[in-house]
C-alpha cells in the first residue's frame, strides 16, 4: 500500500496536478483508493483540511483516504522517538517531529502496516533542523518512493479528452510565417 504525505497533495494541486488542469490526478487518486493502493492518515488530512482551497474541499470529500491512528502505528512511537533522540538534531527538530506531527505519525503507520511512504522529501543525514520523512523512514526499515515512481508503477494514464470524450488533436507548436519554411 502506498502512503501519501501531505506534500504529495499540496504540490499536485499547487503545481503540475492543479485541480483545474489535471482532474484526473485526482481521479486516480480516487480509484487508487477504491483499489486498496492508495492512502494516507487522518494528520495529513488534518493539515488539508486548515486550508481553504479546493484541496481542503477534496480532503473534506474523501474522509475515508485517510486513516486513523491504530496500534499498530502506536506500537512505533517508542521505537521512531528512541531513533530520533539518538541522532544529532536540534531540540526544537525534535519536539516537532515528535509532537505528534503528521510525518511521525505517517512513518509510525507505514512500519505498522508495512506500506511504502510517498514524500517529496530527499535523504538529508546530515541534517540538524528537521527530521526528514526519508531519513527516519530507513532508520524503521520503511521504503519511501516519489509520487512519479507510483503513478509509473500503479500504471497511471492521464490522459487529455474533449467534452465530448474524444482526445483532441494536439495544438500546433508554433504559427508557422508564410515565406520562413
Amino acid at each position: 500500500m502506498y502512503l501519501v504525505d501531505a506534500s504529495i497533495l499540496i504540490d499536485a494541486k499547487n503545481r503540475y496536478y492543479a485541480f483545474d488542469i489535471a482532474p484526473g490526478f485526482w481521479t486516480w487518486l480516487e480509484q487508487g483508493h477504491q483499489a486498496g493502493e492508495l492512502i494516507s492518515i487522518d494528520a495529513v488530512r488534518e493539515e488539508l483540511l486548515s486550508g481553504d482551497d479546493e484541496l481542503a474541499d477534496w480532503a473534506r470529500d474523501h474522509p475515508g483516504f485517510f486513516l486513523p491512528v491504530d496500534q499498530r502505528t502506536a506500537q512505533n512511537f517508542a521505537p521512531l522517538s528512541m531513533w530520533a533522540a539518538r541522532q544529532d538534531y536540534r531540540q526544537d527538530a525534535l519536539n516537532v517531529f515528535s509532537s505528534d506531527q503528521a510525518d511521525f505519525l505517517l512513518i509510525a503507520h507505514a512500519a505498522g502496516h508495512g506500506d511504502t511512504v510517498v514524500t517529496n522529501e530527499l535523504p538529508s543525514p546530515n541534517a540538524r533542523k528537521r527530521v526528514k520523512i526519508p531519513d527516519a523512514c530507513a532508520a524503521m526499515g520503511v521504503e519511501y518512493v516519489d509520487i512519479f515512481t507510483v503513478l509509473r508503477t500503479t500504471g497511471a494514464k492521464l490522459h487529455l479528452h474533449g467534452a465530448d470524450g474524444s482526445t483532441p488533436a494536439p495544438a500546433p507548436l508554433a504559427p508557422t510565417i508564410p515565406g520562413l519554411d
